[in-house]
């Protein structure tokens, strides 16, 4: 996982969630609601604060056959970039 403070990534994503103060399973399961509402290949930003989340999301992008473009941590923020599959 890269640092989010060195590098931020540029990613034309099309609908932010931000997960901030929420734990498991809440963030899963707001970003199953949401990508319901998106399509392929649209990409999904997620800020969550979670620690949970470092195994949830890369879990959840394999099972549903999305595709995790970034995975970053800086100060207890996590950082998702995901495009649907």
């Amino acid at each position: 996982m890269t640092n989010a403070a060195d590098s931020q990534p540029d990613f034309d994503f099309k609908v932010e969630l931000d997960t901030t103060g929420l734990y498991c399973p809440e963030p899963i399961m707001l970003m199953h609601n949401k990508v319901r509402d998106m399509s392929a290949g649209e990409i999904l930003k997620v800020v969550a604060t979670d620690p949970a989340t470092v195994r949830d999301v890369p879990k959840f992008c394999s099972f549903l056959g999305h595709e995790l473009l970034s995975q970053q941590e800086s100060g207890g923020r996590y950082l998702y970039f995901i495009r649907l599959g």
